[in-house]
């Protein structure tokens, strides 16, 4: 019986000291050799979300090398790496539908092939590649680098209203994919449905009306508008200026920009006081 008892609490010893083990392990957290990343960028009337893994060179050759060329690589490590459009958009000129998409590349020296494919869960297991999961394909030039980039970067650069570029830089290679939206005639629809509804927002659309090159003389109407519920507003008269300006009315270009310059002095807004300023000087 007391050999019996000292076999049960021996056992037990183990078992604490293997729950403790096991314990220790779980809580044990080490660095991700290929780290995680999720590059969320507004765009036009949307977003674009890249999700991917970013591996290091740590001294490697790595295009040629430890991604060949001309095989199918997965664009990062790990899991699939994904972009993700909230609204329709073109890329390097061609049609993408809202929706999320594995990105898949074929490096070469001179030229790269990039894949938007349809199945998510392929991740790295390039050879059950199925060319007809493609959505599309097209090529870019790889550029090279005057400096080395250590891990695998991916993001959105030179983004504007409707044009921006997907970005790929590792070791001493760019790679640039032109994206762009085409979302006027939204805006457009957005703008004449919203001027006739109690929102009224007169001076985001002559904003967009001056930006665009559309009717100035509308734009010009929505200002005046604008500054009638907001009388003070600088940045409105600033606007107002900027159209006059544009019109090629330089007496109301002038009187609406010393008034910006008045209103903004009332704020303490040196900015928009030098924006003014810099606006009758460009156009004497």
């Amino acid at each position: 019986m007391i050999k019996t008892k000292k076999i049960i609490s021996a056992m037990a010893i183990a078992a604490l000291s293997l729950g403790s083990l096991n314990t220790q392990a779980q809580q044990l957290k080490v660095p991700a050799p290929s780290p995680s990343q999720t590059v969320k960028q507004n765009f036009a009337l949307g977003d674009v979300t890249i999700e991917y893994s970013r591996p290091a060179a740590k001294g490697r050759v790595i295009f040629g090398d430890v991604v060949p060329y001309g095989k199918i690589w997965r664009t990062g490590a790990n899991a699939t790496t994904k972009i993700t459009f909230s609204d329709d958009v073109k890329l390097e000129g061609n049609d993408v539908k809202a929706g999320t998409y594995g990105l898949y590349t074929i490096p070469n020296k001179d030229s790269w092939d990039i894949m938007l494919y349809k199945d998510l869960t392929l991740g790295g297991n390039v050879a059950d590649y199925k060319q007809e999961n493609e959505v599309l394909r097209f090529k870019v030039k790889p550029v090279a680098l005057t400096g080395k980039v250590e891990s695998l970067t991916i993001n959105l650069g030179d983004v504007m209203p409707t044009t921006a570029n997907i970005e790929l830089l590792w070791e001493n290679t760019r790679i640039n994919m032109k994206l762009s939206a085409d979302i006027d005639a939204k805006v457009m629809k957005n703008i004449d449905a919203s001027v006739t509804n109690d929102n009224r927002p007169y001076f985001q659309a002559a904003s967009y009306y001056y930006d665009n090159n559309k009717d100035l003389k509308q734009a010009s109407a929505w200002v005046d508008k604008a500054l009638e519920q907001n009388p003070k507003a600088f940045y409105m008269m600033l606007l107002k200026a900027k159209i006059a300006y544009k019109q090629g009315d330089k007496v109301n270009g002038k009187a609406y920009a010393e008034k910006t310059i008045v209103s903004a002095t009332e704020a303490k807004n040196d900015d928009y006081i030098a924006m003014a300023k810099k606006l009758m000087a460009d156009n004497k």
